[in-house]
């Protein structure tokens, strides 16, 4: 049976579309041109009132109105392509309860020590990793030793050495993946370590590794090596799960090595393309406890796409000492997790903040909340710090980034554009003791849209050396200054301010 709910909306729809029909009379008879005016009306009147029942943020539904009333058929193209999120819930909710219901069984709480050492961290520090606990399902690790990895060299000289180690598995889930010279490599790596027994699992966004060659994939396959698209789209106009994109970058090696951060599988990341030069990034290893709760992501990921369940002791079991190394936590964000978790682990960072902020984003587009937080907190005094690129990869996103930095810089942020080359590492530090790292930028697409996965850091070696890094970026970049930022051409205020109005559709 129909809910009542939906059958008055129903209705009242069809009244609508009956009035609109009698309205469009003269333009329906008028030839296939009037015919087409008129279907393109009706569809953008449709869509509009779709929008308006779904009780999005006022600033999203405005945006989608005035973008569908000003340029109806590319409005109309660019929803079906970006706007259709009335089907996120149910899409992912069957993802989302067997995630929570695998994440508590696996994971639990059956460490001692940590109601002891949460509270040896402080009030704030403490209820942060609780929310992060609770919002995220995943529980906070004291066992678990982290590296830092600075660029593509240093990332891919380990990655690789680890690869070569592996004696039982390995898994791999990735966003880009490309059949170039790093491609090749990581490629035939996985080859030789399948003919060696050693079972091997690669997961690659279908949208953002749609280059990828077929015999890249089938060299792959016929190896034994399960290769599996995450989220394919064969026609991305009726497709849904198009706007939804696995963003994470996951290695996970006999269970007991793992890989999270910002860069993908492709020479670019490495400073081999030309047109980009040099790629600053940040990724991180981790060895121990905490690489059960990476190699569980994969897992729910890859049970998502295959129907296919590895729950179990020879996956889940990582061997560890009991050292501490400060606190871990692994933290899954995505369209499935009703709380934007990532965006408000955030939100709680910068908001309980003593000293300082210091984030490195190269997509900075932040919903109100995260903006405000960034201002209050540099209005209250905190030392608020904002690194990005100064040339763009992807035109649009960059300049409505740089609408957001006169608030920012009347605020008393601190805003850096680094010059190098281009700048992707995806890191926020507070008051020098706590810092994420890992695949989610600094705005609504990793926040709402991508699926993502952050590794948060509490007084651990790699906290300092991210803290070291940034200052040594800084060397790198240029402070923008309020008075000559505003002195900006007219042409690049009305190109940033129209791509800003596009922000919450990014």
């Amino acid at each position: 049976m129909i809910p009542l709910k939906n059958t008055v909306r129903v209705i009242i729809f069809l009244a609508v579309l009956s009035g609109l029909l009698f309205f469009f009379k003269d333009r329906l008879e008028s030839g296939i041109f009037g015919f087409v005016s008129v279907l393109i009306s009706l569809s953008v009147i449709f869509i509009g009132f779709v929008i308006f029942l779904e009780n999005r943020h006022p600033t999203q539904t405005i945006t989608w109105l005035v973008v569908l009333g000003g340029f109806p058929l590319i409005g109309f193209i660019f929803y079906l392509l970006f706007g259709r999120n009335y089907r996120k819930e149910k899409m992912f909710r069957k993802k989302y309860f067997l995630d929570k219901q695998a994440f508590l069984t696996v994971e639990g709480d059956d460490d001692p020590r940590s109601e002891e050492k949460l509270n040896l961290m402080g009030e704030h520090q403490g209820k942060l990793f609780t929310l992060a606990q609770k919002l995220g399902n995943s529980p906070i690790s004291f066992d678990t030793s982290t590296k830092v990895l600075t660029n593509g060299e240093e990332t891919f000289r380990k990655i690789i050495e680890q690869l070569k180690r592996a004696r039982h598995h390995i898994h791999l889930e990735y966003y880009i993946v490309r059949h170039d010279q790093i491609g090749q490599e990581i490629k035939n790596i996985l080859i030789e370590k399948a003919n060696q027994g050693v079972k091997v699992r690669f997961l690659f966004d279908a949208v953002g590794s749609w280059q990828l060659s077929k015999t890249y994939i089938n060299e792959l396959r016929n190896a034994g090596i399960e290769t599996v698209s995450f989220g394919p789209v064969k026609l991305p106009f009726l497709n849904n799960k198009f706007n939804f994109r696995n963003h994470r970058k996951i290695i996970v090696i006999d269970g007991t090595i793992g890989f999270v951060g910002g860069l993908n599988i492709g020479d670019e990341y490495l400073g081999r393309n030309k047109d980009i030069g040099f790629w600053r990034d940040t990724h991180l290893m981790l060895k121990g406890e905490a690489v059960r709760t990476l190699q569980l992501i994969f897992l729910q990921d890859w049970y998502y796409m295959t129907n296919h369940s590895f729950l179990t002791a020879e996956y889940l079991s990582p061997q560890f000492d009991h050292k501490s190394h400060g606190g871990v936590q692994l933290i899954a964000g995505g369209p499935d997790n009703e709380w934007s978790v990532i965006k408000n682990i955030f939100f709680s960072m910068i908001a309980s903040a003593k000293k300082s902020v210091w984030i490195a984003s190269p997509y900075f587009i932040p919903d109100e909340d995260i903006f405000s937080a960034i201002k209050v907190a540099a209005l209250s005094g905190v030392d608020v710090r904002l690194l990005v690129p100064n040339r763009p990869d992807k035109r649009i996103v960059f300049h409505a980034s740089r609408s957001y930095f006169p608030e920012l810089l009347e605020a008393g942020v601190k805003v850096f554009e680094y010059e190098r080359g281009f700048m992707h590492s995806k890191i926020v530090i507070v008051d020098d003791e706590l810092a994420s790292i890992g695949t989610s930028n600094m705005d609504m697409r990793s926040f709402h849209l991508n699926f993502e996965v952050n590794a948060f850091l509490f007084r651990t070696n790699s906290t300092q050396k991210l803290v070291e890094e940034y200052v040594n970026d800084l060397k790198y970049a240029k402070q923008l200054e309020l008075k000559a930022f505003q002195e900006r051409h007219i042409g690049f205020r009305l190109l940033e301010s129209t791509a800003r109005l596009l922000s919450p559709l990014l």
